[in-house]
């Protein structure tokens, strides 16, 4: 009995101990927080890889996402009992002990998943106490964590050579996709590489990992795992190269998304449309030359959700390491829209009330026109689309210079004045003198385009879901920005553009351009459909760029990127009820509605509607234009994709498309009526 009691006491205080020193010496599993983030478009579809701080690539793993034929084949090359035992196999353990001292050698260290997993959270040189502390942990872990989770955690961590850590980097750097779909002889590697990761990397040491996957393979087979067939295609299979980047991909909008989150981000980009922007600003910039950058915004302004962000155009051009997005420049006349907004809501103004536009001095500040002429008395309509100056200042003179200032921050696009003591708001403001940023006047254009109700941008999956809910600030009545756009969609379009009066069901683009003091920012935003765009052009330093205006250097690009967000994004959604019918005013202030009388459109001929066009070569003979043809009043013009169409020497309108793809065919009469078609051209290389 005293025996008993005492092995009892025994056993007591060795649970004691033991349970006060998990207490006081818990598993540091905080080491598999710390992992990369892989930032993927709304669609999932990966845009970049984020390395951890100290560089590493460790993606969480999680096992609905990793091919489930791995993971059973996993446990059964390295912990048969691993879903049995609670952190240790005994039975392993000995069996481990007795083959390695017949074998007079190590053969089997007899480690669960568990065990290495804790080697893995705290690296220890392999001897018999770390063995010892590697068991206590398993137990430590398996009481924390559930078996999936120590699974996930293991496959979070595993090495795989060099930097890279975990399954899903290891899939990612040596067959350059996620590991959810594995081939046999994928398998194998994955399972031979964390046994010997340096010996065994395929980009470095080839034939330790072609001698490493057959021995897996070997095993696999005496397991019944694998028959003949699949284990030697699996043997002679090429081994990957590990030549296989990481995504890198939308740089500045993707840290911008990932700001404050941990683990993987899914943002509300949309992939395809962010890969054109790249790559039209990187195009345009070029071509511009002088350092130039570009920065570029898509919003979708039902929910705020940025489709497309640009923060530059490379970061090879000076500044380009800089998300220009978020750099408050001189946004120039591009706050002359809400300026009338608020106006209109005053009911100091509507569209068809004369303004002065004649040399005027208020107390020391005297604006001038930007071509140095005045042009009298003027419709409030007109000044806008014109971009008038000294109208945009009486205007701001009547609403206040600091409650506009305040309305803007409300909004949440504060002005910035810089250099100089007085911090006042003036009358400067309306020709772009404080800063702004790109994202701040994306916010303010997207109001515009939802009946006057000003929302912060959204980056995530996540707080898109969310969006829809918000009831943001109202900066301006829904007629007054119904108004607004009313004028804007009306504004001299870029030389070669489709005329601005377009059809019911197609987007319309309501735009204002701004150019700041000295030429040193170009600025196009605008409402096209569902989509609020802003365009900047300058230089990321600041430096002049004379004779570049908004209306030169950024609005053709603005409409390049209204066509592509309409191409990838879709239709228009709510945007017919934002953007108003057009109104005319019988007098100031009196805000009557106007039916215009419809006429027929045009009729397009050919191509008919969803027609598919082969315009490849014909028994070896070249293909020949397509003649358009359709009726309507007057003569018709003709766009391929917003483009003037060619007409050949007896003046037919004719195209000749230069790759397959989809397009729009558009006819315009003489009073502006347009009709567009859909079509498809096969035949030729390249989509």
């Amino acid at each position: 009995m005293i025996w008993l009691k005492r092995s009892a006491i025994a056993i007591l205080a060795a649970l004691t101990v033991l349970f006060t020193l998990d207490r006081i010496f818990p598993p540091p599993l905080e080491r598999g927080e710390t992992v990369s983030q892989l930032v993927s478009d709304r669609r999932g579809r990966p845009l970049r890889a984020i390395p951890t701080p100290d560089s590493y690539w460790r993606f969480q793993a999680h096992l609905e996402d990793i091919d489930p034929v791995f993971i059973e084949a996993l446990l059964e090359v390295e912990d048969q009992r691993f879903w049995r035992h609670g952190g240790v196999d005994w039975t392993g353990m000995v069996r481990a002990a007795w083959t390695s001292a017949l074998a007079g050698r190590v053969v089997s260290g007899g480690s669960t998943i568990t065990m290495q997993t804790a080697r893995l959270l705290e690296p220890r040189p392999r001897t018999i106490p770390s063995k010892l502390i590697e068991m206590f942990r398993a137990h430590q872990i398996e009481a924390r964590l559930s078996k999936e989770e120590i699974l996930e955690l293991y496959l979070t961590l595993a090495p795989y050579g060099g930097n890279i850590e975990g399954i899903r980097a290891a899939s990612w750097r040596y067959f350059g996709r996620s590991p959810d779909r594995l081939s046999d002889d994928q398998i194998a590697l994955l399972i031979a590489l964390p046994q010997s990761p340096e010996v065994r990397r395929p980009d470095l040491r080839p034939q330790g990992a072609d001698a490493g996957r057959r021995a897996i393979v070997a095993k696999l087979a005496r397991l019944g795992y694998l028959d003949a067939v699949r284990a030697e295609e699996a043997r002679t299979s090429q081994m990957p190269t590990g030549a296989y980047a990481f995504p890198s991909d939308a740089w500045h909008a993707t840290a911008r998304a990932a700001r404050g989150i941990s683990g993987d981000v899914r943002t509300s980009l949309d992939a395809r449309l962010q890969a054109e922007m790249e790559a039209l600003a990187l195009a345009r910039a070029k071509e511009a030359g002088r350092e130039t950058q570009i920065a570029i915004l898509v919003v979708d302004i039902p929910t705020r959700a940025v489709r497309a962000a640009v923060g530059s155009a490379s970061r090879d051009i000076a500044g380009g390491w800089l998300d220009l997005t978020a750099q408050a420049r001189s946004p120039g006349s591009a706050l002359k829209p809400f300026i009338y907004a608020m106006a209109f809501d005053d009911g100091e103004a509507s569209a068809s009330t004369r303004i002065s536009d004649l040399p005027k001095r208020f107390a020391s500040y005297q604006p001038d026109n930007f071509d140095r002429t005045f042009r009298g008395d003027v419709r409030v309509s007109d000044a806008l689309q014109h971009s008038l100056n000294v109208p945009a200042v009486l205007a701001l003179d009547r609403v206040g210079p600091e409650r506009f200032a305040a309305t803007l921050a409300l909004a949440g696009a504060p002005p910035r004045i810089y250099g100089g003591a007085d911090t006042e708001f003036g009358l400067a403001l309306a020709l772009g003198g404080a800063g702004l940023t790109a994202r701040e006047l994306a916010i303010l254009y997207a109001a515009l385009g939802d009946g006057g109700r000003a929302k912060p941008l959204v980056w995530t999956a996540d707080e898109e879901a969310d969006s829809r809910a918000r009831k943001g600030y109202r900066m301006m009545e829904a007629e007054s920005a119904g108004e607004i756009l009313s004028i804007l969609r009306r504004a001299p379009t870029p030389e070669g553009r489709m005329p601005g009066r377009l059809t019911a069901d197609a987007p319309q683009v309501a735009f204002k351009t701004g150019t700041s003091y000295g030429f040193r920012d170009a600025w196009a935003a605008g409402v096209s459909g569902d989509h609020a765009v802003i365009v900047w052009v300058g230089r990321a330093d600041g430096a002049p760029r004379p004779g570049e205006t908004g209306r030169t250097a950024a609005l053709p690009i603005l409409f390049e990127v209204a066509d592509r967000a309409a191409y990838h994004l879709g239709g228009d959604g709510d945007a017919g009820a934002r953007l108003m019918p057009e109104r005319r005013h019988e007098a100031d202030g009196a805000l009557q509605s106007f039916d215009h009388s419809v006429a027929e459109a045009p009729h397009i001929l050919f191509p008919p509607k969803g027609a598919e066009l082969w315009s490849g070569e014909i028994n070896g003979a070249p293909a020949r234009p397509f003649v358009l043809a359709g009726r309507g009043e007057g003569n018709l013009r003709w766009f391929i994709n917003g483009e003037p169409s060619e007409v050949d020497d007896a003046g037919l309108p004719v195209w000749q498309p230069e790759r397959a793809g989809f397009y729009a065919v558009s006819a315009v009469d003489e009073k502006g009526r347009t009709s567009e078609v859909r079509v498809r051209v096969i035949g030729i290389g390249g989509s």
